[in-house]
C-alpha cells in the first residue's frame, strides 16, 4: 500500500544505532524508584497451583551467599534468564523476549530523537549542556522533556506488544497498574519502566510460559497509563500529527494509538448465503449493505468515506423472538466480509463476546470486554464484533440480579460505543443481538445506532422457502406451485418493509401518531416532525436526544440507500484498491436525496422498537410483582394458620 504524505520512514540505521544503549539498559543500570514500590518475588502472593521460582544464584565458587544485585540495581537480562531454573542456557522464548525488548527500546529512542529534531528540543538540550539555556525558555524545555518521556514510553510499550503479538498464547498474567511513569526525560522514563518490568517479571513469571504474557501485559498497561497522561499534556502535536513507519517490522507509529499485527482470525463457523436467510428483509438488506460499506475503508488514510459522508453503522442491535434467525444473520454477514476480504487481500477479524468472558475476579470481566473491543477496533484490519445474547452478558444497572462482572462489561461497552474518546473510523462494526432486549440497560441499548428487527419468516412464501431450504435434497417431494426464493428478492421485499413503517406498528406509538396527525396534519416539515418527536418523548421519557441522533444517522443511511455493485467487490481494481479520494467521489455519486417519507419511516422504526422494549420490560416487571405479592399472601396465610 502507498504511504500517506505525513508518514515518515524510520530508517533501519537510525534504529540500529541505538542498539548498544538498549543492550546496556537490559544488562544493568541503577535506579532508585520514586513512585513504584518493589515487589518481593519470594513472598509474592500467588493463586493455588503456581509455584514461586527460586532466587537467582551465582555458580561462581565462594559467591553463592553474596547478593548478586546491589540495592537499586536493575539487571533485566539476568531476571529473564532466571525464569527457567532447569536450564543453564537461555531458552528460545527468553531470547525472543530480549530481542523484542532491545528492538522496542531502540525504536522508542529513534522516534524520540526524531521528535527532538522537529520540536526544537534537540537545540534546547544542547543549550542546556552548554549552560546557555535562557531562563525564559526553561518552562518550554521542561514541557518538551516531559513530552519526549511520554512519547518514548508509549512507543516502547507499543513496539514491545506488537513484536511479541505473534508469540502470545492463551496464558494471561495480571501485572496491575504501572506506577513508575517518570517524565524527567526519555532515558529516565525508560529506566523507570524497565525497573518496574523487572519487578513484574520477577513476581509473575515462574516459567517461560508466563514470560511473554507478563511482558505483553506490562506493555499494554504502560500504553494505557501513558495515553491517559498524554491526553492533557502539551507539546505533543509534532508526534500526534505525524507517523513513522518501520518497514522491517511492518510496524507503524501513529500517535498514541496501539499498533496490532495485521492478522486475520481463522473462522470455523458455517457461513450462510443471503438467500438462505429467509424473511428478515430489512435486517438482511442492511447487513449486506454494511458488509460492503466496511470494504470501502482506506488503510492509508485510516478512514472510511462512509464515516465521513454519513451513513456508516458503527453499532446496531438485532432483536427478535427465539429461532427467528439472529445467528443465521451473523453467519451471513461474517461470510460476506470473509469472502470480500479474501478477494481484496485485507486482514479480517471476527470476534464474539460470550459468557466465557464473565469472570469472578474483580475487574477481569471489564478487561476481557476491553480486549474484545480493542481487537475488533484494530485499524490494520476489517473488524466485525458480535455480542450474542447481550441481555445475559451486560448487566442492567440497578438490577439486583446483575453480577459485578456483567456490570463491568456494561460500563466498558457504553464507554467504547459512544464515550468521550470514541472515534469511528469505519473499519469495523459491532452487532448486539438479543431475544430479550428489554432486559438490556436502557443507556446501552440506545448506543445501538441502528435497529435490525429479526422477525424471521412472515409470509406463506417465506414458510415454503424455509421448509424447502431445511428439508435438503434427500427427498423426492415435489415443490408444487411455487417459485423457490422468489419472495426473497431483496429490493422488492425491502421496499415493502420500509413502506410498512409509514405508520407505526406498536399500539402505544399508533395512539401518539394519530393524535399528532389529527392536530397538525401531514408530517411534511421539520417543525411538524419535531412536534411528533416531542409527543413521543412525552409518552416515553426514555426517548432522549440520543434517540434523535440514532434516527438521523439511520436517515443518512437511507440517503446511502444503495448497494455497492457486486463487481466492485469481485474485482478489487474497480474500487477496493483505489485511493481514498477516488472512493469518496464514487460513493458520493450514488447518494440519493433525503425525503420526508424516509424521516417518518425511520422515526417510526426506531420508536416502535423502543415502545416494544418498554412494553415488554414493564409487563415483565408487573408479572414479577404479581408473583411476589402472591407469595407474600400465601406466606401470610400459612403463618396465620400455624399461629392459630
Amino acid at each position: 500500500m502507498s504511504q500517506t504524505s505525513d508518514q515518515m520512514e524510520l530508517r533501519e540505521a537510525e534504529i540500529v544505532a541505538h542498539y548498544p544503549m538498549a543492550l546496556a539498559m537490559l544488562q544493568g543500570f541503577d535506579h532508585a524508584p520514586r513512585i513504584g514500590k518493589g515487589k518481593d518475588a519470594a513472598t509474592q502472593e500467588r493463586s493455588s497451583g503456581i509455584g514461586t521460582r527460586r532466587r537467582f544464584r551465582t555458580t561462581t565458587p565462594g559467591l553463592v551467599t553474596r547478593r548478586t544485585t546491589p540495592t537499586g540495581a536493575v539487571q533485566l537480562m539476568a531476571t529473564i534468564e532466571a525464569t527457567d531454573d532447569d536450564d543453564a542456557l537461555m531458552s528460545p522464548v527468553q531470547a525472543t523476549v530480549l530481542n523484542a525488548l532491545r528492538r522496542a527500546i531502540s525504536i522508542a529512542l529513534a522516534v524520540a530523537e526524531n521528535y527532538a529534531a522537529v520540536s526544537g528540543l534537540g537545540d534546547l538540550k544542547r543549550a542546556n549542556l552548554e549552560g546557555a539555556l535562557p531562563p525564559a525558555r526553561k518552562t518550554e524545555f521542561a514541557e518538551l522533556l516531559a513530552a519526549e518521556a511520554l512519547i518514548t514510553l508509549y512507543v516502547f510499550g507499543n513496539a514491545t506488544a506488537y513484536l511479541l503479538s505473534s508469540h502470545q498464547t492463551e496464558v494471561t498474567v495480571e501485572v496491575g497498574e504501572v506506577e513508575e511513569v517518570l517524565t524527567d526525560s526519555g532515558q529516565a522514563a525508560l529506566h523507570g519502566a524497565l525497573w518496574e518490568l523487572d519487578q513484574d517479571i520477577a513476581a509473575h513469571t515462574p516459567d517461560d510460559t508466563h514470560l511473554v504474557a507478563a511482558v505483553t501485559a506490562f506493555a499494554e498497561a504502560l500504553m494505557e497509563k501513558v495515553a491517559l497522561r498524554a491526553s492533557n499534556a502539551p507539546r505533543l502535536a509534532p508526534f500526534t500529527q505525524g507517523s513513522w513507519r518501520v518497514e522491517a517490522d511492518d510496524f507503524t507509529v501513529q500517535g498514541f494509538s496501539p499498533a496490532h499485527a495485521a492478522k486475520s482470525t481463522t473462522l470455523t463457523m458455517t457461513f450462510k448465503k443471503p438467500h438462505e436467510v429467509v424473511g428478515n428483509h430489512i435486517a438482511k438488506y442492511q447487513a449486506m449493505k454494511l458488509s460492503k460499506m466496511l470494504m470501502a475503508y482506506d488503510f492509508d488514510r485510516r478512514l472510511n468515506p462512509f464515516a465521513e459522508l454519513g451513513g456508516f453503522i458503527f453499532t446496531f442491535m438485532g432483536d427478535g423472538k427465539p429461532g427467528t434467525g439472529k445467528t443465521t444473520l451473523i453467519q451471513m454477514m461474517a461470510g460476506l466480509l470473509n469472502d470480500y476480504c479474501q478477494v481484496a487481500g485485507y486482514p479480517f477479524r471476527y470476534q464474539n463476546l460470550s459468557t466465557d468472558n464473565i469472570d469472578s475476579y474483580q475487574g477481569k470481566s471489564g478487561q476481557n470486554a476491553k480486549a474484545f473491543i480493542n481487537n475488533v477496533l484494530d485499524q490494520a484490519a476489517i473488524g466485525f464484533g458480535t455480542i450474542d445474547d447481550i441481555d445475559q452478558l451486560a448487566g442492567k444497572r440497578g438490577d439486583r440480579q446483575s453480577s459485578a462482572g456483567q456490570l463491568e462489561i456494561t460500563a466498558v461497552l457504553m464507554e467504547s460505543f459512544a464515550g468521550a474518546n470514541t472515534v469511528v473510523r469505519g473499519n469495523c462494526t459491532f452487532g448486539m443481538f438479543s431475544n430479550y432486549p428489554e432486559n438490556v440497560d436502557d443507556a446501552l441499548r440506545q448506543r445501538a445506532g441502528a435497529r435490525f428487527l429479526v422477525d424471521g419468516p412472515q409470509t406463506r412464501e417465506d414458510y415454503i422457502d424455509i421448509l424447502y431450504l431445511l428439508m435438503g435434497k434427500n427427498h423426492d417431494i415435489p415443490t408444487g406451485n411455487h417459485e423457490v426464493f422468489s419472495a426473497q428478492e431483496i429490493k422488492k421485499a425491502v421496499a415493502a418493509s420500509f413502506d410498512s413503517h409509514s405508520r407505526p406498528h406498536e399500539a402505544g406509538l399508533i395512539e401518539v401518531f394519530d393524535r399528532v396527525h389529527s392536530n397538525i396534519g401531514t408530517l411534511d416539515t421539520i417543525a411538524k416532525l419535531g412536534t411528533y418527536l416531542k409527543a413521543i418523548q412525552e409518552a416515553d421519557d426514555r426517548f432522549t436526544g440520543r434517540a434523535i441522533k440514532n434516527i438521523t444517522d439511520a436517515v443518512k443511511v437511507r440517503a446511502m440507500d444503495f448497494e455497492l455493485p457486486d463487481e466492485w467487490m469481485e474485482n478489487p481494481e474497480l474500487f477496493l484498491l483505489k485511493d481514498y479520494d477516488a472512493k469518496k467521489a464514487m460513493i458520493s455519486e450514488l447518494r440519493v436525496p433525503i425525503t420526508v417519507d424516509m424521516v417518518v419511516q425511520e422515526i417510526n422504526r426506531y420508536a416502535d422498537s423502543e415502545f416494544r422494549y418498554a412494553d415488554k420490560s414493564d409487563e415483565v416487571a408487573v408479572e414479577a410483582m404479581v408473583r411476589d405479592f402472591g407469595r407474600q399472601e400465601e406466606a401470610k396465610r400459612r403463618w396465620l394458620e400455624g399461629k392459630g
